[in-house]
């Protein structure tokens, strides 16, 4: 589908502009023209009088990298379920390997855009990610078992349509988490969770809420039960241990929404897929001073 540059331009516009209108980003108006040999900028606007192409107003804005490199970069992380290191999209695309990391970074920020909130049955879990206290540079332990160090991730998943909606959190107390709960689920779906403390309080408020209890290894409890969103858990453990090894808390958040988002729409063609990340893409900008600030 993509042998050259103008077969990845056509797509990148048709995917953004579909009914075949194109608009200017800069001031939303379709008083545009094409310009025959205008590389890099083949639009220009009658309106605002400047030239722009269709990375203008995405993540892609004044990146150099060829759109061919950015349309397979985008089928790379799509279609490979446990994630791509940036090495192997260093090495597939044939850029630098800091380059590739950039690319991934804002490719990921497609994925962080899911304004609707989840509904009907929702399973609620949270898990933990960072290495081993004992790990750890002896200035740097802090003497304590379990979870101490690491990094808080809440996840929610939607049983009717498998959407996952996860987030790094500050804490996993009553507050925290019940925020998120009202934040992201609507008022009257029925959610399921383990008997963990934070989520008492949580049935007749708002919601109808059902709990197995974990503590004396009971795992399901007629509908009541996690299995959904701790599969959740076991990919993306899967690609954080297998494929990049670490996640830091900085860019923490990126990683789980580009797992949640990958396998929110695994019912879709891979087409279908690339087509969506793309146009959530659109209107998103993301700068290596911002990223690495």
């Amino acid at each position: 589908m993509f042998p050259d540059e103008p077969a990845a331009r056509r797509w990148f516009e048709e995917t953004r502009w579909p009914d075949g209108k194109v608009l200017c980003p800069r001031c939303d108006e379709p008083n545009v023209v094409e310009v025959k040999n205008g590389k890099p900028m083949p639009w220009w606007c009658r309106e605002c009088k400047k030239y722009f192409s269709v990375k203008l107003g995405t993540v892609m804005e004044r990146s150099r990298i060829p759109l061919r490199k950015w349309v397979i970069g985008l089928y790379l992380m799509t279609t490979s379920l446990k994630g791509v290191s940036s090495m192997k999209l260093h090495r597939d695309l044939g850029i630098t390997q800091a380059s590739a990391w950039f690319m991934s970074q804002r490719i990921r920020e497609g994925w962080m855009t899911d304004p609707e909130r989840l509904s009907g049955t929702v399973e609620i879990d949270e898990s933990y990610f960072g290495g081993k206290d004992k790990n750890r540079p002896k200035d740097m332990r802090s003497g304590q078992r379990g979870v101490a160090g690491k990094a808080a991730v809440m996840g929610m998943r939607e049983r009717e349509t498998g959407r996952i909606r996860a987030m790094p959190v500050a804490s996993t107390d009553m507050g925290t988490l019940q925020d998120e709960v009202f934040a992201n689920i609507r008022p009257g779906s029925q959610i399921y969770t383990d008997d963990f403390g934070s989520y008492r309080g949580l049935d007749g408020m708002f919601y109808k809420h059902w709990s197995v209890k974990h503590s004396a290894r009971q795992c399901v409890d007629g509908m009541a039960h996690t299995n959904g969103i701790e599969s959740f858990w076991s990919m993306l453990k899967r690609g954080y241990h297998g494929t990049h090894h670490h996640f830091s808390h900085k860019h923490l958040g990126r990683y789980v929404s580009e797992f949640a988002g990958r396998q929110s729409g695994r019912d879709l063609g891979k087409l279908e897929q690339m087509e969506l990340l793309a146009r959530t893409m659109d209107g998103r900008r993301l700068t290596y001073r911002d990223l690495t600030g």
